[in-house]
């Protein structure tokens, strides 16, 4: 009996010694399942383009589709991190996001405040607040249709060296002055003989053309958007 006393005894001095350590190691345990879980859990929802976070709090589906406000995001990505896109498109080189934007849970809440943000035909601009902006951020993007998106793309291939909206026309050696509509139309504004007037003939009617538009979508586009476009002006470096 007495020898049975004691090894209980030592038996309780012995596991009041160890089962501190072995709940200290569940725990580390728990902490670390829970890190790999998550980890994996990330890798397969989503690290878009080497920066994208899609915690998948947010929806990107619906069914088999994805959702629009998944596509703009997934786009904007590939638009400022992806060399084969900028390979294509060049004009897109040094752009980049803001720390909010790299995330979809934010990305996916701002961008349904926006206005028109689930209309057809109406797509993300990041130019019209800020002139010549690189930057994608819940600061200087909007929702805009895209007849007024198209107003601000810029053909910088086919320019050469004569400002935007002048080209040469080497049979008469005059510079002619065209400005894009849109859906393939384009306005002649006239032969000038030099490259200067000619941009000026561009700008005037540009502006003009901005405005008009600008005025078609009032009360429909954001007044900030409405207001940009009111004030936008053509310049040499464009």
């Amino acid at each position: 009996i007495k020898c049975s006393a004691t090894l209980n005894a030592d038996w309780d001095s012995l596991w009041e010694n160890v089962s501190p350590s072995i709940g200290l190691w569940i725990t580390a345990t728990k902490a670390l399942l829970t890190f790999l879980f998550r980890g994996e859990r990330m890798r397969k929802r989503g690290i878009v383009y080497g920066v994208g976070i899609n915690d998948g709090s947010r929806p990107s589906t619906e069914g088999k589709k994805k959702l629009k406000v998944y596509n703009t995001w997934q786009g904007m990505l590939e638009r400022c991190f992806s060399a084969a896109y900028q390979s294509k498109y060049p004009t897109y080189i040094g752009c980049k996001l803001s720390e909010n934007f790299k995330h979809y849970s934010y990305f996916y809440d701002w961008y349904n405040q926006q206005t028109g943000c689930n209309t057809n035909g109406w797509e993300l601009d990041k130019d019209i607040l800020s002139l010549d902006c690189k930057l994608y951020s819940e600061d200087t993007c909007v929702i805009v249709p895209k007849e007024i998106n198209s107003l601000f793309t810029k053909r910088e291939n086919g320019r050469g060296d004569y400002p935007i909206g002048v080209s040469l026309k080497a049979e008469t050696g005059r510079y002619s002055a065209t400005c894009s509509k849109g859906k393939g139309k384009l306005e002649y504004l006239g032969y000038y003989d030099d490259p200067h007037n000619a941009f000026l003939a561009y700008k005037e009617f540009k502006e003009s053309y901005i405005k008009q538009i600008a005025e078609k979508w009032l009360g429909k586009v954001s007044d900030k958007v409405y207001w940009s476009l009111m004030k936008y002006e053509v310049k040499l470096t464009d």
